[in-house]
């Protein structure tokens, strides 16, 4: 079996989550999953204290393996564990201190967006009216995080933003939980110019499994390789991965994006609590893949194979 590679997942941002959650992504071929950390609520501090307590969790449970680095990956793989690793969704904890990109990246967050769904120092977010672009701090970001290994990520960035991201990167993109706009006119789902544009570094555009984004609350596999489909016309299957932005606790998700409609405005919340993709949904996606006639190689490419290959061009 191939690798499958979940590139965001959502556990409760407290001490108190259970971790073992993430064994629900095993499978023989290996497992790869990166766990957020923070979005724009979420200070320094918070963020160091999650990653004090979370990583020698991990790291002591005989399920899993802290993924520092490709060889990591091939462990869990022949240990039959599952790799684990962390992504942030904005670039706030940094506060505009660039040298905390390597200190981040040694704590093992491997990907980072510059800013979630609103303006903030780096960058425009989706929800914003007006998307500026990267800011000139924004643009040294995406250099810091190049040089540092860290892969730099457009999802919830405005589009004007994302496709600054993709001039300045001499390294592979991603989006990693992003559907696509022509089928579903959401502003979180991306263009079909973002997504040539992410293609054209070497990157991957991962569809995500939550309803809001594939179409009105519809998170069925027939929705998810839709915009699978869809993505693979544009930009070729070597281009596109799997990334299900699944909340563990999803009714405490659901009540926050209810509660802070400064966040999570109508786009988010006018056709009630959100569908998730459970983890299990990877698998009924893969075997739809085959159902509808994918090659073996495209399948394992989409999986997993696309996001590996991301990574060994980006991590150190």
């Amino acid at each position: 079996m191939s690798l499958l590679w979940e590139q965001h997942c959502c556990l409760p941002l407290t001490s108190a989550a259970d971790l073992g959650e993430l064994d629900r992504y095993r499978r023989p071929g290996g497992s790869y999953v990166s766990v957020n950390v923070g979005y724009a609520p979420h200070g320094y501090d918070e963020v160091v204290a999650l990653l004090a307590d979370w990583r020698p969790r991990i790291g002591a449970d005989e399920r899993f393996v802290l993924a520092a680095g490709l060889a990591d990956l091939d462990t869990a793989r022949d240990t039959g564990r599952v790799a684990v690793a962390f992504d942030l969704e904005d670039s706030g904890p940094l506060d505009g201190r660039l040298d905390r990109v390597r200190e981040f990246y040694d704590l093992g967050v491997r990907t980072m967006l510059p800013s979630y769904n609103n303006r903030n120092a780096a960058g425009g977010g989706c929800l914003d009216e007006t998307d500026e672009g990267l800011t000139a701090y924004g643009r040294d970001l995406i250099r810091e995080m190049n040089a540092v290994g860290m892969v730099a990520d457009g999802s919830h960035c405005g589009a004007r933003t994302a496709l600054d991201i993709s001039d300045v990167t001499t390294k592979p993109m991603i989006y990693s939980h992003s559907c696509m706009r022509a089928l579903w006119d959401h502003p979180r789902n991306i263009t079909d110019e973002q997504a040539r544009a992410c293609a054209a570094t070497g990157g991957v555009i991962g569809i995500t499994g939550i309803g809001i984004f594939l179409g009105p609350n519809d998170a069925s596999v027939d929705a998810f390789v839709r915009h699978v489909d869809y993505a693979v016309e544009l930009v070729g299957p070597e281009h596109v991965g799997l990334s299900t932005d699944f909340s563990f606790d999803f009714e405490d998700a659901n009540a926050a994006i209810r509660d802070n409609p400064e966040l999570f405005p109508d786009w988010f919340t006018r056709w009630g609590p959100i569908n998730f993709t459970p983890p299990e949904g990877l698998f009924a996606v893969e075997a739809a893949l085959r159902d509808r006639g994918y090659p073996a190689d495209a399948v394992a490419a989409i999986l997993g194979g696309n996001f590996r290959r991301v990574a060994a061009a980006c991590w150190t």
